[in-house]
């Protein structure tokens, strides 16, 4: 007679995944607090990864694929010819194109386009005679192909299935052999083997490392689509991300028509690199000049409005910095960013105060990131101090001016990476003249004054030169 499996229960941390059979108010993973979720898993009777695995598994790609103990240095290390599709921003998030046997995970807001790149993709992979599956536990074959046909995209080829039980589509991989399995999306996947409900941490689990140990085996190429939190975080248990080879973010306005790609892991390539969309009637569209799109509802002789040139991974971009900066009626002014850091521009405030001697403690001040893309790196400190300064003044920055540099707390203006090619990006889309830190200082360009500068005083002497009188405290 079978031995019946057992349900044992577990906790499970759902910001990273540590799993215990005692429960902690406190991950001891993680250290986040009330996080321990409760779930059973019934116990089969034998280790549901102990199968065979007969065939040869890519020595590139292989998870955990043999136990035997090599010398590293005899492993030929080979470079993986990369897929070309012919969508150039999707490719570029990707760090050069779609690797066979990769393992892909792309989340963002409900409505953002997850689905409708993903379908547009596909159909080029089967263009060029890639075998695809397509596999959706949201959506019915008719909505899927009422989608394709509004998007004019070619489906013939494209295999389709409807189905959320992991096992049965674990069968048609193997028995279609495709070269592409697209999951749309994870949280909706769920394994016999388990008897917790689908989207839960145990489920996501257990599907996502089945399905990327069978890519790994077999060299397929797996695209997850993941759901998100409200606070925009990838939903289910951190776990997930780690085992992955790259993870994509779709950011943006979902009022907007225009969307970001952007990649913060990347096994094949560089992390931070960005796809910039247009939504269309017609499906997302790559925009080739982003600077220009940034920059493109700029006026002249606006006062609080700085061009910074921003680097995203490789690929310098232009955006606009406003600012406005106006009397507060409140005890405790405001201090309101959109796409930069809050708590950087406390502190780029209280050294505005120390060092250049312009108080706000009296001022609301509110600054935007132009475009809905979201700064991280500090390089935009001199361009969000400038347009502060711009806004308190009334005095406009002109058109043709672009600036970048780290701002310290001695008010010292800090180089920062790659300012040769930014200052490059600049030059050629028509700005004539550049603030940079001293130590970014190169040579003149043609048709271009660059501006070197030490501290923040000489950056804004720099900027608004007899603009600014002694009255508003400049050489005080």
């Amino acid at each position: 007679m079978a031995a019946k499996s057992k349900n044992r229960t577990y906790w499970v941390c759902s910001e990273c995944g540590y799993d215990t059979v005692k429960w902690f108010g406190q991950c001891p993973s993680c250290k986040a607090y009330n996080t321990m979720k409760e779930f059973k898993v019934a116990e089969p009777s034998q280790n549901r990864y102990a199968r065979a695995e007969e065939d040869s598994q890519p020595a590139h790609l292989a998870l955990a694929g043999t136990s035997d103990i090599l010398d590293l240095s005899d492993v030929k290390a080979e470079e993986v010819a990369r897929i070309h599709i012919g969508f150039s921003e999707l490719e570029r998030a990707l760090g050069g194109g779609f690797v066979p046997g990769s393992v892909v995970l792309i989340g963002g807001d409900p409505g953002i386009g997850k689905s409708t790149l993903l379908l547009q993709s596909m159909c080029k992979m089967v263009g060029l005679g890639q075998v695809c599956l397509y596999a959706s536990g949201e959506e019915s074959p008719t909505q899927v192909a009422l989608r394709a046909k509004r998007l004019e995209v070619d489906t013939k080829g494209l295999k389709f299935v409807s189905e959320i039980q992991l096992e049965k589509i674990e069968s048609i991989i193997e028995s279609q052999q495709p070269q592409w399995v697209v999951i749309d999306s994870i949280q909706t996947m769920f394994s016999d083997a388990l008897s917790a409900a689908p989207g839960s941490v145990s489920q996501v689990k257990e599907c996502a490392a089945r399905l990327t140990r069978l890519a790994k085996r077999k060299g397929i190429g797996v695209i997850f689509v993941g759901h998100v939190t409200k606070e925009g975080a990838m939903a289910g248990p951190r776990v997930l991300e780690h085992m992955v080879d790259t993870v994509l973010y779709f950011e943006g306005d979902t009022e907007s028509n225009y969307r970001i790609l952007r990649a913060c892991k990347n096994r094949f390539g560089s992390v931070n690199e960005i796809g910039v969309f247009g939504m269309t009637d017609k499906g997302l569209r790559g925009v080739r000049n982003p600077s220009a799109l940034f920059l493109a509802e700029r006026r002249e002789g606006v006062s609080g409005s700085v061009t910074f040139i921003n680097l995203e991974g490789t690929r310098p971009i232009l955006i606009e910095i406003q600012a406005l900066v106006d009397k507060s009626m409140l005890p405790n002014p405001k201090r309101l960013t959109v796409g930069t850091d809050s708590q950087r521009l406390t502190m780029l405030l209280a050294i505005l105060h120390r060092h250049v001697s312009l108080a706000t403690y009296d001022q609301d001040v509110f600054l935007n990131a132009v475009g809905g893309i979201k700064i991280t790196e500090t390089a935009s400190d001199l361009p969000v101090l400038i347009s502060i300064v711009s806004s308190m003044t009334n005095h406009a920055v002109s058109n043709k001016t672009a600036m970048f540099g780290e701002v310290g707390l001695g008010g010292e203006i800090r180089p920062v990476s790659r300012g040769q090619e930014r200052i490059k990006e600049a030059a050629k889309l028509g700005f004539t003249r550049i603030i940079v830190p001293k130590k970014n200082k190169v040579a003149e360009l043609l048709g271009v004054e660059i501006v070197p500068v030490e501290n923040l005083r000489e950056a804004v002497k720099a900027v608004f030169g007899s603009q600014v009188s002694q009255a508003e405290s400049f050489d005080s």
